[in-house]
């Protein structure tokens, strides 16, 4: 079995020269609700009153979110690609992301549509994550913490700003951030992260009234990995599905990210690997011994993505007389378009026109009892670590109002290792020169724009023929 490795508060893991501060966490054989009570008494608000009672701690439980409704998807869209850590412009360029983003959302939700009916007309993201949420929540009381549990998703309804009105309306004074990402990325946790750090800075209530903790990553819970292992044993036995389940691959797919995100310090696909690795060792120690394939699904537009990409890795698969593959959705914790439509729908037709006989999917963890009392554990072993919000001096490297270790420890460690991207040139140089190729390129994407808002307004044009939106 996994060993009961110990979690890392406010970190996640990464090597080099984006290490986090890590925190030493402490097993819940350890921790009971009366000790915690106890702590958090003698560290409380400025009035002396108690930081910590029964019916003020939550659990706010972060995710993408996702269209409940055909009509949705395109607003949905916009609130995604509106996002700057999801589509990332020079700051002289910043000022033309709505626009850009009401393109995208506009050309794209015919296809997602299509996506989204195909599976009942929308996503069940947010049906799942208050089932987990209500999970979490019952886990925590049987092992007698009594906590309540809030959602916030990203792009969608119940949005973060509902949620954080929510936890100032009862009166939590102790919040621990669990983002339902197993690994951190900046584009993922750290986006929804970054606008939760705003929503505390500028809440006078929350900055003097609420501690809080942060738990950015997760993959290498024992809990977790155990009930990934489970899944995926389960699904190799299934005789129906597979006759000789030594020869099957298990094929491991993750949501992608642009590679400049990696090369700039995210710390996913490095966690993305070694989650892999902490699975198939779990299931090498019950005699699983199949080979695999970890590959990246769902990139979008002209950049480089994680690579190898899950299409290209089925077909490769197949050309190696592959005949039976079994795709673990290893990025998701909850059913949604990504495992529902692309890989159970996309994919297995791919895989089936490659050649490959025998198809299996491993089912997302949902409301798994060994996975959710593993995040109740999380919960609980994050509980000694909670800090209050409080304000910092303007001086250099304290300006945020999130306590280090948390929230400001893990964007502002980022931001610091990012790549600054080079100020503007307006000074005109003739010939094949960079300030020559920047400018030309500005002149092409405003003259794209241009047409595309035409178009828009008009319902004519080039771009609009070849989208085939009449």
């Amino acid at each position: 079995m996994v060993p009961n490795k110990n979690i890392c508060v406010g970190n996640a893991f990464v090597q080099g020269r984006r290490e986090l501060s890590r925190v030493a966490a402490v097993s819940t054989s350890d921790i009971n609700s009366d000790s915690l009570s106890n702590s958090f008494d003698n560290s409380g608000n400025d009035d002396g009153s108690a930081g910590h009672n029964e019916g003020t701690m939550g659990v706010l439980l972060l995710n993408l979110g996702g269209p409940e409704k055909l009509e949705d998807v395109q607003p949905f869209l916009y609130n995604l690609f509106a996002d700057p850590d999801i589509i990332r412009l020079p700051p002289s360029l910043r000022f033309v992301q709505p626009v850009i983003a009401s393109l995208i959302s506009m050309f794209r939700s015919p296809k997602s549509k299509e996506g989204y009916e195909s599976i009942g007309g929308g996503s069940p993201l947010r049906q799942i994550t208050e089932e987990q949420a209500d999970a979490l929540k019952d886990s925590l009381v049987q092992k007698g913490f009594n906590a309540k549990t809030y959602v916030a998703m990203r792009y969608w309804n119940p949005f973060t700003e509902d949620a954080i009105a929510e936890i100032k309306e009862d009166g939590i004074t102790s919040l621990v951030v669990l983002p339902l990402y197993p690994q951190f990325s900046v584009s993922t946790s750290g986006s929804s992260l970054r606008l939760l750090e705003r929503l505390l800075k500028e809440d006078t209530y929350l900055s003097t009234n609420v501690k809080h903790v942060v738990i950015p990553s997760w993959y290498q819970r024992p809990g977790y990995v155990a009930a990934m292992a489970d899944l995926i044993e389960g699904e190799l036995n299934k005789e129906e599905t597979f006759k000789d389940k030594k020869s099957v691959e298990i094929f491991f797919s993750a949501h992608g990210v642009p590679q400049s995100y990696v090369d700039e310090g995210d710390p996913y696909k490095e966690e993305m690997e070694a989650c892999v690795e902490l699975i198939m060792e779990e299931l090498k120690q019950r005699g699983v011994k199949n080979s695999h394939t970890l590959a990246y699904q769902s990139r979008v537009g002209p950049v480089e993505w994680l690579k190898p990409y899950t299409d290209d890795s089925i077909r490769y698969l197949a050309q190696k007389g592959v005949k039976s593959l079994l795709a673990v959705p290893i990025s998701f914790v909850s059913e949604h378009i990504e495992t529902l439509e692309e890989i159970d729908m996309e994919y297995r037709e791919l895989a089936e026109e490659e050649g490959i006989k025998n198809w299996g999917r491993v089912p997302a963890l949902n409301t798994n009892k060994k996975f959710i009392d593993d995040l109740a554990d999380a919960v609980i072993e994050a509980l000694p670590y909670i800090a209050p919000v409080r304000s910092f001096s303007s001086s250099a490297g304290s300006d945020s109002l999130v306590p280090l270790g948390e929230v400001d420890a893990l964007l502002e460690t980022y931001d610091r290792d990012r790549k600054v991207l080079p100020p503007p040139v307006w000074m005109w140089r003739w010939g094949w020169t960079r300030s020559a190729e920047m400018w030309n390129g500005r002149i092409a994407m405003i003259s794209i724009i241009t047409i595309l808002l035409i178009e828009a307004v008009t319902g004519k044009g080039v771009l609009a023929n070849l989208f085939s939106l009449y």
